[in-house]
């Protein structure tokens, strides 16, 4: 019963419902929002296994970490205006989005 899982289970039972249909592009809307640091990282390794099945991953996420841990490419958005996009650490470096996301300690 979905009622009975936890909330990192539940957003993984997501997940799977909409890879159901075989998508080649799956988008994923603040999958980590609410989760632990260890349902964030088995999220994560989730997205991880699609990429290496052949699915395409649009991630939005605030999580930065995670963000910069998964993804092959990166776009940021800042108001709605696009402020960078590139490889993660490419996008670390610009200042646009290291003052608008990362701070100074990323």
């Amino acid at each position: 019963m979905p009622e009975s899982l936890s909330y990192g289970a539940l957003k993984r039972l997501e997940v799977a419902r909409a890879l159901m249909s075989e998508p080649k592009l799956l988008l994923l809307d603040e999958p980590a929002a609410g989760l632990n640091q260890r349902e964030t990282m088995e999220i994560g390794q989730l997205i991880k296994r699609l990429s290496a099945q052949q699915i395409t991953v649009v991630l939005i996420e605030h999580d930065m970490k995670l963000v910069m841990g998964i993804s092959d490419h990166v776009v940021v958005l800042n108001y709605g205006r696009r402020i960078a996009q590139g490889t993660p650490s490419e996008v670390a470096r610009d200042p646009e989005v290291i003052a608008a996301y990362l701070g100074t300690r990323y």
